[in-house]
Protein backbone atom coordinates (compact mmCIF):
# COMPACT_ATOMS: atom_id res chain seq x y z
CA UNK A 1 0.00 0.00 0.00
CA UNK A 2 1.38 3.13 -0.91
CA UNK A 3 2.75 5.80 1.98
CA UNK A 4 2.07 8.57 0.08
CA UNK A 5 -0.55 10.85 2.43
CA UNK A 6 -3.75 10.71 0.74
CA UNK A 7 -6.22 14.01 1.47
CA UNK A 8 -9.04 13.39 3.11
CA UNK A 9 -11.14 15.32 0.34
CA UNK A 10 -10.56 17.06 -3.10
CA UNK A 11 -10.69 20.93 -2.90
CA UNK A 12 -11.19 20.76 -6.67
CA UNK A 13 -12.64 18.12 -8.56
CA UNK A 14 -11.28 17.24 -11.74
CA UNK A 15 -12.84 15.85 -14.41
CA UNK A 16 -11.61 13.65 -17.75
CA UNK A 17 -13.58 15.22 -20.94
CA UNK A 18 -13.12 12.28 -22.50
CA UNK A 19 -14.40 9.91 -20.06
CA UNK A 20 -17.77 12.50 -19.64
CA UNK A 21 -18.75 12.84 -23.21
CA UNK A 22 -17.86 8.49 -23.73
CA UNK A 23 -20.31 7.61 -20.49
CA UNK A 24 -23.23 10.70 -21.31
CA UNK A 25 -23.09 9.38 -25.21
CA UNK A 26 -23.75 5.81 -24.12
CA UNK A 27 -26.59 7.02 -21.57
CA UNK A 28 -27.86 9.08 -24.34
CA UNK A 29 -27.81 6.52 -26.72
CA UNK A 30 -29.24 3.89 -24.58
CA UNK A 31 -31.94 6.08 -23.29
CA UNK A 32 -33.32 6.46 -26.62
CA UNK A 33 -33.13 2.84 -28.31
CA UNK A 34 -34.82 1.77 -24.80
CA UNK A 35 -37.46 4.59 -25.19
CA UNK A 36 -37.86 2.96 -29.33
CA UNK A 37 -38.19 -0.42 -28.45
CA UNK A 38 -40.71 -0.50 -25.28
CA UNK A 39 -43.53 1.84 -26.17
CA UNK A 40 -44.98 -0.97 -27.60
CA UNK A 41 -44.42 -2.84 -24.44
CA UNK A 42 -45.51 -0.27 -22.36
CA UNK A 43 -49.31 -0.04 -24.01
CA UNK A 44 -49.65 -3.98 -23.79
CA UNK A 45 -48.32 -4.22 -20.06
CA UNK A 46 -50.00 -0.57 -18.78
CA UNK A 47 -51.75 1.12 -21.39
CA UNK A 48 -48.97 3.90 -21.24
CA UNK A 49 -46.63 3.72 -24.24
CA UNK A 50 -43.92 6.05 -22.06
CA UNK A 51 -44.01 3.87 -19.35
CA UNK A 52 -40.65 2.32 -19.58
CA UNK A 53 -38.97 5.66 -21.24
CA UNK A 54 -40.52 7.68 -17.67
CA UNK A 55 -39.28 4.53 -15.65
CA UNK A 56 -35.73 4.38 -17.43
CA UNK A 57 -35.49 8.35 -16.71
CA UNK A 58 -36.26 7.66 -13.01
CA UNK A 59 -33.61 4.69 -13.05
CA UNK A 60 -30.77 6.97 -14.81
CA UNK A 61 -31.83 10.22 -12.16
CA UNK A 62 -31.36 8.06 -9.50
CA UNK A 63 -28.07 6.50 -10.75
CA UNK A 64 -26.75 10.45 -10.81
CA UNK A 65 -27.89 10.94 -7.48
CA UNK A 66 -25.73 7.47 -6.12
CA UNK A 67 -23.39 8.29 -8.54
CA UNK A 68 -22.72 12.07 -7.10
CA UNK A 69 -22.58 10.81 -3.86
CA UNK A 70 -19.88 7.70 -4.70
CA UNK A 71 -17.89 10.42 -6.54
CA UNK A 72 -18.03 12.70 -2.88
CA UNK A 73 -16.49 9.76 -1.16
CA UNK A 74 -13.19 9.51 -0.43
CA UNK A 75 -11.28 6.38 -2.29
CA UNK A 76 -9.66 5.51 1.61
CA UNK A 77 -13.27 4.97 2.74
CA UNK A 78 -13.80 2.30 0.34
CA UNK A 79 -10.66 0.45 0.97
CA UNK A 80 -11.14 0.10 4.82
CA UNK A 81 -14.37 -0.68 3.98
CA UNK A 82 -14.62 -3.12 1.14
CA UNK A 83 -14.09 -6.20 3.05
CA UNK A 84 -17.25 -5.75 4.99
CA UNK A 85 -19.08 -4.62 1.86
CA UNK A 86 -18.40 -7.99 0.19
CA UNK A 87 -19.87 -9.99 3.13
CA UNK A 88 -22.87 -7.47 2.91
CA UNK A 89 -23.32 -8.44 -0.91
CA UNK A 90 -22.84 -12.20 0.39
CA UNK A 91 -25.96 -11.65 2.98
CA UNK A 92 -27.71 -9.96 0.04
CA UNK A 93 -27.31 -13.10 -2.25
CA UNK A 94 -28.70 -15.18 0.98
CA UNK A 95 -31.79 -12.77 1.86
CA UNK A 96 -32.24 -12.80 -1.87
CA UNK A 97 -32.86 -16.98 -1.69
CA UNK A 98 -35.25 -16.50 1.13
CA UNK A 99 -38.86 -17.33 -0.08
CA UNK A 100 -40.95 -13.82 -0.05
CA UNK A 101 -38.09 -11.69 -0.01
CA UNK A 102 -36.87 -12.51 -3.56
CA UNK A 103 -38.59 -11.74 -6.70
CA UNK A 104 -39.06 -14.35 -9.23
CA UNK A 105 -38.52 -13.31 -13.14
CA UNK A 106 -38.61 -15.95 -15.58
CA UNK A 107 -37.60 -18.55 -13.92
CA UNK A 108 -35.17 -16.80 -11.87
CA UNK A 109 -34.96 -15.62 -8.04
CA UNK A 110 -32.45 -12.38 -8.75
CA UNK A 111 -34.30 -9.31 -7.83
CA UNK A 112 -35.32 -7.58 -4.59
CA UNK A 113 -37.96 -4.99 -4.21
CA UNK A 114 -37.30 -1.52 -2.78
CA UNK A 115 -39.95 1.27 -2.47
CA UNK A 116 -41.03 -0.07 -5.49
CA UNK A 117 -37.66 -0.57 -7.46
CA UNK A 118 -36.15 -3.92 -8.33
CA UNK A 119 -32.54 -4.30 -7.58
CA UNK A 120 -30.76 -7.05 -9.22
CA UNK A 121 -28.46 -8.17 -6.47
CA UNK A 122 -25.66 -9.75 -8.76
CA UNK A 123 -25.36 -6.05 -10.18
CA UNK A 124 -24.45 -5.02 -6.39
CA UNK A 125 -22.27 -7.76 -5.79
CA UNK A 126 -20.17 -7.02 -8.91
CA UNK A 127 -19.49 -3.44 -7.51
CA UNK A 128 -18.59 -4.57 -4.03
CA UNK A 129 -16.32 -7.03 -5.88
CA UNK A 130 -14.18 -4.69 -7.58
CA UNK A 131 -13.04 -3.09 -4.53
CA UNK A 132 -12.90 -5.71 -2.09
CA UNK A 133 -9.98 -7.30 -4.66
CA UNK A 134 -8.79 -4.50 -5.42
CA UNK A 135 -8.26 -4.03 -1.54
CA UNK A 136 -6.97 -7.59 -1.48
CA UNK A 137 -4.09 -7.24 -3.84
CA UNK A 138 -3.13 -4.37 -2.49
CA UNK A 139 -2.56 -5.75 0.82
CA UNK A 140 -1.35 -9.25 -0.18
CA UNK A 141 0.52 -8.46 -3.21
CA UNK A 142 3.51 -10.56 -2.29
CA UNK A 143 1.45 -13.57 -1.28
CA UNK A 144 -0.28 -13.68 -4.64
CA UNK A 145 3.32 -13.48 -6.46
CA UNK A 146 4.99 -15.95 -4.65
CA UNK A 147 2.18 -18.45 -3.15
CA UNK A 148 -0.81 -20.12 -4.94
CA UNK A 149 -2.71 -19.96 -2.23
CA UNK A 150 -2.30 -16.13 -2.11
CA UNK A 151 -4.73 -16.97 -5.45
CA UNK A 152 -6.63 -19.23 -3.80
CA UNK A 153 -7.75 -17.62 -0.71
CA UNK A 154 -9.91 -15.10 -1.85
CA UNK A 155 -11.86 -17.54 -4.38
CA UNK A 156 -12.94 -18.84 -1.52
CA UNK A 157 -15.49 -16.22 -1.22
CA UNK A 158 -16.00 -15.60 -4.75
CA UNK A 159 -17.02 -19.69 -4.82
CA UNK A 160 -19.28 -18.54 -2.07
CA UNK A 161 -20.83 -16.22 -4.17
CA UNK A 162 -20.86 -17.44 -7.24
CA UNK A 163 -22.74 -20.94 -5.48
CA UNK A 164 -25.12 -18.21 -4.43
CA UNK A 165 -25.78 -17.04 -8.06
CA UNK A 166 -26.14 -20.57 -9.35
CA UNK A 167 -29.21 -21.08 -7.15
CA UNK A 168 -31.22 -18.11 -7.77
CA UNK A 169 -29.43 -18.95 -10.88
CA UNK A 170 -27.48 -16.56 -12.71
CA UNK A 171 -24.46 -18.24 -14.10
CA UNK A 172 -23.63 -15.08 -16.36
CA UNK A 173 -23.13 -13.12 -13.21
CA UNK A 174 -21.22 -15.96 -11.19
CA UNK A 175 -18.51 -15.94 -14.23
CA UNK A 176 -18.48 -12.26 -14.08
CA UNK A 177 -17.01 -11.75 -10.60
CA UNK A 178 -14.84 -15.14 -11.31
CA UNK A 179 -13.40 -12.76 -14.46
CA UNK A 180 -13.06 -9.30 -12.14
CA UNK A 181 -11.63 -11.47 -9.17
CA UNK A 182 -8.60 -13.11 -11.52
CA UNK A 183 -8.40 -10.29 -13.87
CA UNK A 184 -6.89 -8.31 -11.10
CA UNK A 185 -4.89 -11.11 -9.43
CA UNK A 186 -3.11 -11.61 -12.81
CA UNK A 187 -2.51 -7.62 -13.09
CA UNK A 188 -1.43 -7.43 -9.62
CA UNK A 189 1.65 -10.00 -10.64
CA UNK A 190 0.18 -13.53 -10.33
CA UNK A 191 2.20 -16.12 -11.86
CA UNK A 192 1.50 -17.20 -15.35
CA UNK A 193 1.68 -20.58 -14.85
CA UNK A 194 -0.80 -20.41 -11.36
CA UNK A 195 -2.96 -18.29 -13.39
CA UNK A 196 -3.52 -20.62 -16.30
CA UNK A 197 -3.98 -23.81 -14.22
CA UNK A 198 -6.22 -21.70 -12.45
CA UNK A 199 -8.11 -20.31 -15.50
CA UNK A 200 -7.96 -23.93 -16.93
CA UNK A 201 -9.99 -25.10 -13.48
CA UNK A 202 -12.59 -22.66 -13.64
CA UNK A 203 -12.96 -23.43 -17.28
CA UNK A 204 -13.71 -27.07 -16.28
CA UNK A 205 -16.21 -25.95 -13.95
CA UNK A 206 -18.27 -23.89 -16.25
CA UNK A 207 -18.11 -26.61 -18.58
CA UNK A 208 -19.09 -29.45 -16.17
CA UNK A 209 -21.70 -26.79 -15.12
CA UNK A 210 -23.08 -26.33 -18.64
CA UNK A 211 -22.92 -30.47 -19.40
CA UNK A 212 -25.02 -31.61 -16.56
CA UNK A 213 -27.77 -28.60 -16.68
CA UNK A 214 -30.04 -29.49 -19.18
CA UNK A 215 -31.69 -25.92 -20.19
CA UNK A 216 -27.64 -24.40 -19.92
CA UNK A 217 -26.94 -27.42 -22.54
CA UNK A 218 -30.11 -26.71 -24.82
CA UNK A 219 -28.42 -22.72 -24.72
CA UNK A 220 -25.22 -23.84 -25.77
CA UNK A 221 -26.64 -26.65 -28.66
CA UNK A 222 -28.98 -24.18 -30.03
CA UNK A 223 -26.72 -21.66 -29.97
CA UNK A 224 -24.13 -24.00 -32.23
CA UNK A 225 -27.39 -24.03 -35.08
CA UNK A 226 -30.45 -21.69 -34.03
CA UNK A 227 -32.23 -22.72 -37.73
CA UNK A 228 -32.57 -26.24 -36.37
CA UNK A 229 -35.21 -25.10 -34.07
CA UNK A 230 -36.10 -21.39 -34.49
CA UNK A 231 -39.33 -21.32 -32.98
CA UNK A 232 -38.15 -22.53 -29.75
CA UNK A 233 -34.70 -22.83 -28.63
CA UNK A 234 -33.24 -20.75 -31.01
CA UNK A 235 -35.87 -18.25 -31.26
CA UNK A 236 -34.33 -15.79 -29.50
CA UNK A 237 -30.99 -15.74 -31.53
CA UNK A 238 -32.95 -16.02 -35.19
CA UNK A 239 -34.46 -12.83 -34.78
CA UNK A 240 -31.27 -10.93 -32.93
CA UNK A 241 -29.71 -12.20 -36.05
CA UNK A 242 -32.63 -11.03 -38.38
CA UNK A 243 -32.28 -8.12 -36.67
CA UNK A 244 -28.89 -7.23 -37.63
CA UNK A 245 -29.23 -8.15 -41.23
CA UNK A 246 -32.39 -5.92 -41.51
CA UNK A 247 -30.21 -2.90 -40.53
CA UNK A 248 -27.95 -3.42 -43.17
CA UNK A 249 -25.47 -0.42 -43.64
CA UNK A 250 -27.54 2.47 -41.59
CA UNK A 251 -30.30 0.55 -40.28
CA UNK A 252 -34.83 0.64 -41.19
CA UNK A 253 -34.66 4.12 -38.74
CA UNK A 254 -34.85 5.40 -35.79
CA UNK A 255 -38.77 3.60 -34.21
CA UNK A 256 -38.98 1.86 -37.14
CA UNK A 257 -37.63 -1.80 -36.57
CA UNK A 258 -39.83 -4.55 -36.73
CA UNK A 259 -38.52 -7.63 -34.81
CA UNK A 260 -38.76 -5.43 -31.21
CA UNK A 261 -42.65 -5.77 -31.60
CA UNK A 262 -43.16 -9.24 -30.07
CA UNK A 263 -40.52 -11.03 -32.34
CA UNK A 264 -37.43 -10.77 -30.49
CA UNK A 265 -37.85 -11.07 -26.61
CA UNK A 266 -36.26 -8.49 -24.17
CA UNK A 267 -35.51 -6.35 -26.60
CA UNK A 268 -35.40 -3.23 -24.07
CA UNK A 269 -33.13 -4.98 -21.56
CA UNK A 270 -30.85 -7.94 -23.32
CA UNK A 271 -31.48 -7.76 -27.03
CA UNK A 272 -30.80 -4.09 -27.00
CA UNK A 273 -27.89 -4.14 -28.93
CA UNK A 274 -29.85 -5.84 -31.66
CA UNK A 275 -32.00 -2.95 -31.93
CA UNK A 276 -29.47 -1.07 -32.59
CA UNK A 277 -28.63 -2.91 -34.88
CA UNK A 278 -31.67 -2.62 -36.99
CA UNK A 279 -32.51 0.50 -36.39
CA UNK A 280 -29.03 2.49 -36.41
CA UNK A 281 -27.35 -0.39 -39.00
CA UNK A 282 -23.89 -0.69 -38.85
CA UNK A 283 -23.02 2.49 -38.15
CA UNK A 284 -25.18 2.63 -34.74
CA UNK A 285 -23.23 -0.56 -33.88
CA UNK A 286 -19.45 0.07 -35.05
CA UNK A 287 -20.72 3.71 -33.02
CA UNK A 288 -21.37 1.94 -29.70
CA UNK A 289 -18.26 -0.43 -30.03
CA UNK A 290 -15.80 2.91 -30.46
CA UNK A 291 -17.73 4.09 -27.13
CA UNK A 292 -17.26 1.52 -25.01
CA UNK A 293 -13.61 0.57 -26.79
CA UNK A 294 -12.73 4.09 -25.61
CA UNK A 295 -14.33 3.63 -22.00
CA UNK A 296 -12.49 0.66 -21.73
CA UNK A 297 -9.33 2.03 -22.73
CA UNK A 298 -9.55 5.62 -20.62
CA UNK A 299 -10.70 2.92 -17.68
CA UNK A 300 -7.23 1.46 -18.03
CA UNK A 301 -5.19 4.81 -18.92
CA UNK A 302 -6.59 6.24 -15.16
CA UNK A 303 -5.44 2.95 -13.94
CA UNK A 304 -1.88 3.47 -15.16
CA UNK A 305 -1.76 7.10 -14.16
CA UNK A 306 -2.91 5.91 -10.10
CA UNK A 307 -0.02 3.66 -10.22
CA UNK A 308 2.59 5.91 -11.54
CA UNK A 309 1.16 7.74 -8.49
CA UNK A 310 1.70 5.24 -6.23
CA UNK A 311 -1.86 5.04 -5.31
CA UNK A 312 -2.07 0.84 -5.78
CA UNK A 313 -5.92 0.53 -4.69
CA UNK A 314 -6.86 3.42 -7.13
CA UNK A 315 -5.70 1.49 -9.94
CA UNK A 316 -6.52 -1.78 -9.24
CA UNK A 317 -10.36 -0.17 -8.92
CA UNK A 318 -9.75 0.91 -12.35
CA UNK A 319 -8.42 -1.67 -13.75
CA UNK A 320 -10.97 -3.84 -12.14
CA UNK A 321 -14.26 -1.86 -13.49
CA UNK A 322 -12.40 -1.67 -16.87
CA UNK A 323 -12.43 -5.76 -17.00
CA UNK A 324 -15.96 -5.54 -16.18
CA UNK A 325 -16.73 -2.75 -18.75
CA UNK A 326 -15.31 -4.64 -20.56
CA UNK A 327 -16.40 -8.11 -20.20
CA UNK A 328 -20.00 -7.56 -19.73
CA UNK A 329 -20.32 -5.41 -22.79
CA UNK A 330 -18.71 -7.97 -25.01
CA UNK A 331 -20.69 -10.98 -23.98
CA UNK A 332 -23.89 -9.35 -24.34
CA UNK A 333 -22.54 -8.11 -27.67
CA UNK A 334 -21.45 -11.59 -28.66
CA UNK A 335 -24.62 -12.66 -27.23
CA UNK A 336 -26.84 -10.85 -29.79
CA UNK A 337 -24.39 -11.09 -32.51
CA UNK A 338 -24.58 -14.90 -32.33
CA UNK A 339 -20.82 -15.59 -31.63
CA UNK A 340 -21.47 -16.57 -27.47
CA UNK A 341 -24.19 -18.13 -26.15
CA UNK A 342 -27.43 -16.92 -24.51
CA UNK A 343 -26.45 -14.67 -21.29
CA UNK A 344 -28.57 -12.67 -18.87
CA UNK A 345 -26.52 -9.83 -18.86
CA UNK A 346 -27.36 -6.13 -20.03
CA UNK A 347 -25.33 -3.81 -21.75
CA UNK A 348 -23.94 -1.70 -19.38
CA UNK A 349 -24.92 1.81 -19.29
CA UNK A 350 -27.34 1.23 -22.25
CA UNK A 351 -30.07 -1.69 -21.01
CA UNK A 352 -33.08 -1.29 -19.46
CA UNK A 353 -33.05 -2.00 -16.24
CA UNK A 354 -33.08 0.11 -12.23
CA UNK A 355 -30.36 -1.85 -10.39
CA UNK A 356 -28.02 -2.16 -13.82
CA UNK A 357 -28.37 1.42 -14.56
CA UNK A 358 -27.78 2.92 -10.80
CA UNK A 359 -24.53 0.44 -10.02
CA UNK A 360 -23.21 1.22 -13.29
CA UNK A 361 -23.68 5.10 -12.70
CA UNK A 362 -21.67 4.65 -9.12
CA UNK A 363 -19.18 2.11 -10.96
CA UNK A 364 -18.35 5.20 -13.35
CA UNK A 365 -18.31 7.81 -10.67
CA UNK A 366 -15.91 5.62 -8.66
CA UNK A 367 -13.62 5.85 -11.83
CA UNK A 368 -14.20 9.71 -11.41
CA UNK A 369 -13.37 9.78 -8.24
CA UNK A 370 -10.15 7.46 -9.12
CA UNK A 371 -9.25 9.93 -11.96
CA UNK A 372 -10.08 13.20 -9.52
CA UNK A 373 -7.88 12.16 -7.02
CA UNK A 374 -5.14 11.34 -9.25
CA UNK A 375 -4.89 14.53 -10.99
CA UNK A 376 -5.16 16.21 -7.30
CA UNK A 377 -1.68 14.15 -6.69
CA UNK A 378 -0.02 15.43 -10.12
CA UNK A 379 -2.00 18.52 -9.64
CA UNK A 380 1.60 20.59 -9.40
CA UNK A 381 2.87 18.92 -12.82
CA UNK A 382 2.03 21.18 -15.97
CA UNK A 383 2.11 18.29 -17.96
CA UNK A 384 -0.53 16.07 -16.16
CA UNK A 385 -2.67 18.97 -14.95
CA UNK A 386 -3.12 20.30 -18.82
CA UNK A 387 -5.20 16.62 -19.46
CA UNK A 388 -8.02 16.98 -16.85
CA UNK A 389 -10.87 19.94 -16.10
CA UNK A 390 -11.04 20.81 -12.81
CA UNK A 391 -13.89 22.63 -10.64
Amino acid sequence: MSKRAKPSRIGRFHFDPLLIVVSTSLLLIGYVMVASSSLHLGVKMTGNSFYYPIRQSMHIGLGLFLGACVALTPIRVWEKSGQWLFIGGLLLLVIVLVPGLGVKVNGSTRWLSIGGLRIQVSEVVKYFAVIYMAGYVTRHQQSIRESAFGLIKPLILFSVASLLLLMEPDFGSAVVILIIAMGIMFLAGARLSQFIMLLSLVAVLAMLLVYFEPYRMKRVTSFMNPWADPKDTGYQLVHALISFGRGEWSGVGLGSGIQKLFYLPEAHTDFLFSVIAEELGLLGVVTVIVLFSLLIWRTFEIGVAAEKAGERFSAFIAYGLGIWFGFQAFVNMGVNMGILPTKGLTLPLMSYGGGSMMIMCCAVALLFRVQSEVAEINANTPKERSKWVSV
